[in-house]
């Protein structure tokens, strides 16, 4: 018989319904009357005939029109939202998909499996099954190694072995040994005392990303976890059944207790849920509606599915994809900069960068040839001042290499740690079914992910305040020799002022976010755990420094996109051109003044969906192919004032 899960006030109500051609209003109504029945007073309902009420799908919030069909809007164990006319929302219905991230558009796609074995994932991987486009399955020597570890649990319960996690108490009660009998209810206890997180919830995304790691991390074998439980976790992943999880209240040691447990919560069929077919509901209906049951936790598996570092390790991940995208970006952004400016591609030469080998800086100065190389792509605007009297450029543009380039390797660094991270097991004590014993240690600490996350911060956030200085220079009409804040009839229209003052801010904001939270550590559990990571604050705030980047590198290639108009009839190099078109096809120019947040976000999608970068990847890796820098001797008249027998020699003031 079809059921619907119907959310009036405080509760979550079974209705079933034998004739599917029955009305909005009648289901409704059925509702109500259950609601009245568990209710001393009525809920304060005097009739429920007489009683106003609207319905509204929890997927999507879709109201729903009271003479409509059953079967025509709703499906078998849909889940609804009945608001009593005169009462607010229900004061714990949650909207159906608080905190998604806009990191990625919705879309749907034919769905792959990736087949995990704990050893091989990595970020990028990690990325797209947030992303929704993989589901997952083990490899036969994951189960084999899960299976055996497992047994090697069972025989420790079975002889009645004190091993801690397993037949003790946690933390300050490690030395207390629990009855076997209690062996199910400690595990239990475990999960929803340690669900003490506070905050928003993770975006689904981001749910996806911490569920998958932990079934990652388990699919080690080294956990203790059973195959039937990660089945269902496996399963709970595959149906998009993702746990209320708070970003807020993991120290990065013992692992991310509180986050993770959350997680475990939700699949024990308690707490919320989330999925796409129920938005927002309790656990067990939301597991119920897509044919799952709760997970039943056998000895130890509390413990294995709450004790490691993967919120912090998966916020990493998404930290380091989305770095890596906006840094080599910059790059470009930089170099439209430079041509708007009419700087100089003279200290890019390879010569410079090979008596500084630095792998980041080198590899940054080979961007900007791939891009600005005249001899590849002639530049009108290039040709424009080829015999002006000025000599280098500022900083910004100068040492792009330098300073973008320490960006890119420490975005290798950081990536390096956080595949490694991903691929490794934190629990406590960690299983050896091959040595027949368990033992206990400190894998679980998130100093290495915490560490890494601070740099990432750090290294990243110079890319926007390099990129805000640019801001300034194209703003200002004696740094540019272009109309103020680049608009017509300044004054009257006050263009790129405040978009300049937005960067600023969101760079000021950097500057306190860079702080390392990895340098501060609370002692807790009553000194048990007596010095921490702060892990999961530095990944979130790792996360929010980034986004701030990619706002101020859209900001930045809105201004050098407008001042190509004050250029105009003449042209940059082709692939700049692309750049620019590729921004003019979600941006017009900027003729007056007029709504600017909206094309900020529209640019700012351009660098998330990495559509600059794949618009100017085929001139940069052609140029790579095709051009070898010659090795020659550095002319001691390098810096000569001559007229230049190339087109883009040195020029601009000189700035020591």
């Amino acid at each position: 018989m079809p059921r619907f899960t119907v959310h009036i006030r405080d509760e979550w109500l079974a209705v079933p319904c034998r004739d599917t051609s029955n009305t909005i209003q009648w289901l409704g109504q059925e509702a109500l009357k259950r609601y009245v029945k568990n209710k001393p007073d009525n809920g304060g309902i005097k009739a429920v005939k007489d009683t106003r009420f609207v319905v509204r799908r929890c997927q999507g919030l879709g109201l729903l029109d009271a003479d409509d069909t059953i079967e025509d809007v709703l499906e078998d164990n849909d889940f609804v939202e009945l608001a009593i006319e005169g009462d607010t929302m229900s004061p714990d219905f949650i909207p159906c998909e608080p905190g998604v991230s806009h990191l990625y558009p919705l879309t749907y796609v034919e769905v792959s499996f990736i087949s995990m074995d704990g050893n091989s994932l990595s970020s990028t991987d990690l990325v797209n099954l947030g992303r929704g486009l993989y589901k997952i399955k083990l490899t036969p020597e994951a189960e084999r190694k899960v299976v055996q570890s497992r047994e090697l649990l069972d025989t420790i319960v079975k002889e009645n072995k004190v091993v801690y996690g397993i037949t003790t108490g946690f933390g300050k009660f490690a030395r207390t040994v629990i009855p076997v009998s209690k062996l199910k209810e400690l595990q239990e206890n475990l999960v929803r005392s340690h669900s003490a997180g506070v905050g928003n919830p993770l975006s689904p995304e981001r749910t996806r990303m911490l569920l998958a790691l932990r079934i990652n991390v388990l699919a080690k074998g080294h956990s203790g976890i059973s195959l039937e439980t990660l089945h269902a976790m496996i399963q709970a992943f595959n149906a998009s059944c993702l746990s209320f999880v708070p970003e807020k209240g993991t120290v990065g040691a013992s692992g991310d207790l509180a986050p993770l447990s959350h997680l475990a919560l939700g699949l024990m069929g308690e707490g919320k849920m989330w999925s796409p077919k129920s938005g927002w509901a309790d656990a067990k209906y939301v597991l119920e509606a897509h044919g799952l049951k709760p997970i039943t936790l056998k000895p130890k598996e509390g413990l294995a599915l709450i004790n490691g570092t993967q919120m912090i390790t998966s916020l990493g991940a998404e930290a380091v994809e989305r770095a890596q995208a906006i840094a080599r970006q910059a790059d470009i952004i930089a170099a439209l900069t430079l041509e708007v400016l009419k700087g100089t591609t003279k200290a890019f030469d390879s010569d410079i960068h090979s008596l500084r080998p630095h792998p980041g800086q080198i590899e940054v100065a080979q961007r900007f040839r791939s891009l600005l190389d005249s001899d590849h792509h002639p530049s009108q605007i290039a040709e424009s001042h080829r015999f002006c009297d000025r000599v280098q450029d500022a900083y910004t543009m100068r040492c792009c290499p330098q300073v973008h380039g320490v960006a890119n390797d420490t975005i290798k660094f950081v990536l390096n740690i956080i595949n490694t991270e991903i691929n490794s097991a934190t629990d406590n004590p960690m299983v050896f079914a091959e040595r027949g014993e368990t033992i206990s240690g400190g894998n679980f600490h998130g100093e290495y992910p915490a560490k890494a996350l601070d740099f990432l911060a750090i290294a990243v956030h110079e890319l926007a305040s390099i990129s805000e200085r640019r801001i300034e220079r194209l703003c200002n009409p004696s740094l540019s020799e272009l109309p103020a804040f680049l608009v017509n009839e300044g004054g009257l229209n006050s263009g790129f002022m405040i978009a300049h003052c937005t960067a600023a801010s969101l760079v000021s904001e950097n500057k306190v976010l860079c702080h390392p939270s990895s340098v501060d550590s609370l002692s807790t559990s009553a000194a048990t755990e007596d010095h921490v990571s702060m892990g999961g604050w530095a990944a979130r705030k790792a996360l929010r420094v980034i986004e701030h980047v990619e706002q101020v590198l859209a900001i930045e290639l809105l201004t050098a996109c407008q001042g190509i108009e004050f250029l105009r009839p003449l042209r940059t190099t082709t692939p700049l051109e692309k750049v620019y078109e590729l921004v003019r096809s979600v941006v017009k120019p900027w003729f007056k003044d007029r709504f600017m947040s909206p094309d900020i976000e529209a640019v700012q999608r351009l660098l998330l969906d990495q559509k600059v970068w794949n618009v100017a990847k085929p001139y940069i890796d052609k140029y790579q192919t095709e051009y070898i820098p010659e090795s020659r001797p550095i002319s001691p008249t390098a810096f000569s004032l001559d007229p230049p027998a190339s087109p883009r020699k040195p020029h601009h003031v000189i700035l020591l």
